[in-house]
């Protein structure tokens, strides 16, 4: 007997919305995917599945089709703006040794294949989630901008930064916090000289250049530097990331200049203070609703996938609702959340624009102990599924 919360309602059609609806179909409990947008349009640039996503979705027999969507990660490279190596990584390696691999792929890919395992119909277009009702002697409720509600035995919101539910759940409704640092990101459909299989970054005065090939000859690039908050190009970006990044080694220009201007995206960076509880009562979040992080680990999506596998195996587990919810907490809730603080403090020390910090920092990265790096990514990159035997019960 699962949790007993009948349909599951889930706000929010993102990676970790859908990843969670497919979890939880797969288990045999009816879930249902409610969406703000009113079309699912090829949006986004590229991420990065690390091997403890990989072996999350290998948990729901998503792990080969995923795979094939992008290219595997082989190394990651640091750099000075003069093309300097200061550290190499060997991710593939790591990867391997904790049974599985690292992809590149293209965010749109991915959202593509995860809405063609769960299947459209699983899906409602034109919803926005506005928050909840969860009162006693009545089932719950996702509630909607135009005053309609879907009652469920369970409301997940997954509904990312600027969570609705979030809001509702936690009473704050402060805006997310700007990290000070702003960012672009493209997507060419040539490699421009990037080696495939390398994901690298280069890091500047308070600014970085990353570039990872996410698969069939395409590279996503993105760019970091520190800007007032809310602050927007007039037109053309590319002028002035040519001005601020050109002189950078290859394949950088390149890759600025191979890019179409509506392919590139600014978006200000941004997360919210950590959470020590995700749910109440019958409504629970998930993925950036829960603990939005900033980019810099590349984890965003990851620990989106690894929530929607644990609360899936959780309410698979569980008879009651209640010990379901307080296990998904106790798995996940501390990992997700050092993630978050690490993130943070990665993008602060990146962000640093000093000479004499620069220095010191290159050196730093440079005499980095391989085994320190190893012994963390290998942390990182772990991902054992709680309830593996329950789910090769059901299913």
């Amino acid at each position: 007997m699962t949790a007993g919360v009948g349909r599951v309602a889930i706000a929010g059609a993102g990676i970790g919305g859908l990843t969670l609806a497919i979890a939880l179909r797969r288990l045999g409990i009816d879930a249902h995917v409610y969406e703000r947008a009113t079309e699912l349009r090829p949006v986004g640039a590229g991420l990065s599945l690390m091997a403890n996503a990989m072996l999350a979705l290998r948990a729901i027999g998503l792990e080969e089709s995923i795979a094939a969507l992008g290219e595997a990660a082989q190394t990651s490279v640091g750099r000075r703006s003069d093309g300097a190596e200061l550290s190499r990584f060997p991710i593939a390696e790591v990867a391997r040794e904790v049974g599985s691999s690292a992809v590149l792929l293209h965010r749109a890919d991915l959202h593509a294949a995860l809405l063609d395992a769960l299947g459209a119909e699983h899906v409602t277009l034109g919803r926005a989630a506005a928050g909840y009702r969860d009162e006693a002697r009545a089932p719950a409720a996702v509630r909607f901008d135009d005053g309609s509600e879907v009652e469920a035995g369970l409301v997940v919101g997954a509904d990312g930064l600027h969570s609705a539910i979030r809001r509702q759940l936690t009473g704050d409704a402060n805006p997310p916090e700007y990290s000070g640092y702003t960012s672009w990101r493209g997507v060419t459909d040539t490699l421009c000289g990037a080696a495939p299989g390398q994901l690298s970054e280069t890091w500047g005065r308070g600014c970085r250049f990353g570039i990872a090939p996410v698969g069939r000859g395409r590279v996503y690039w993105f760019a970091v530097a520190n800007a007032p908050a809310g602050e927007r190009d007039a037109g053309d970006p590319r002028p002035m990331l040519l001005e601020r990044y050109g002189a950078w080694h290859a394949p950088i220009r390149a890759l600025i200049e191979a890019t179409a201007p509506e392919r590139v995206v600014r978006t200000d960076i941004a997360d919210r203070p950590v959470l020590t509880r995700w749910s109440r009562g019958r409504v629970a979040l998930l993925g950036d609703a829960a603990h939005p992080m900033t980019p810099n680990l590349g984890q965003g999506g990851c620990q989106a996938i690894e929530d929607a596998v644990v609360l899936s195996g959780a309410l698979a587990a569980h008879a009651k609702l209640p010990d379901a919810l307080a296990d998904y907490e106790r798995i996940r809730v501390a990992r997700a959340n050092g993630i978050v603080r690490d993130a943070r403090r990665f993008g602060a020390l990146a962000a640093r624009e000093g000479a004499l910090f620069q220095a010191v920092r290159d050196a730093l990265i440079r005499w980095t102990p391989a085994s320190l790096m190893h012994d963390r990514f290998v942390e990182l990159f772990r991902f054992d599924d709680p309830f593996a035997a329950r789910r090769a019960l059901i299913e």
